[in-house]
């Protein structure tokens, strides 16, 4: 009865070390894996995410990914870019506008978020152009 005792445990403990061998097998395979997809993502690449990364870090909702990136993404997104969207934010005030009036009505109109002096710097552009006068700090179209 020992005898049967000793072969089963010799058996157990035979398929213990196989088993623990091939978990050292697939750990090393998967932390090679984690560095690729490491690799793929910090070059470019759209690495897949493992089920342990998936697990233990969820994925965060950023505003970039939610689509409400700003600057020169939004406007390329409209297809307008400040220049042109600045001439006719001037052209839709016959009164004149100020600068704090175009920034609303870029975003307002084309969804545009523009730093203040990315504006400033555009209608400068026009003025010298000959495109927009400054007069009284408004805005308007030559005459």
């Amino acid at each position: 009865m020992t005898t049967l005792m000793e072969q089963e445990k010799q058996r157990i403990s035979e398929r213990l070390a196989r088993l623990d061998a091939e978990r050292e097998k697939l750990s090393g395979q998967l932390e090679e894996l984690e560095i690729a997809e490491r690799v793929l993502a910090r070059f470019g690449g759209k690495g897949v995410t493992t089920e342990r990364r998936r697990r233990t870090r969820p994925a965060k909702t950023t505003p970039a990914a939610a689509g409400e990136r700003r600057g020169r993404s939004s406007q390329k997104a409209s297809g307008v870019s400040i220049s042109e969207a600045s001439l006719k934010a001037v052209q839709a005030h016959s009164e004149g506008a100020t600068p704090t009036e175009l920034l609303n009505y870029l975003s307002r109109e084309f969804g545009m978020t523009v730093r203040p002096n990315h504006l400033g710097a555009a209608l400068q552009r026009h003025r010298r152009a000959g495109q927009l006068e400054n007069r009284d700090q408004r805005w308007y179209l030559p005459s």
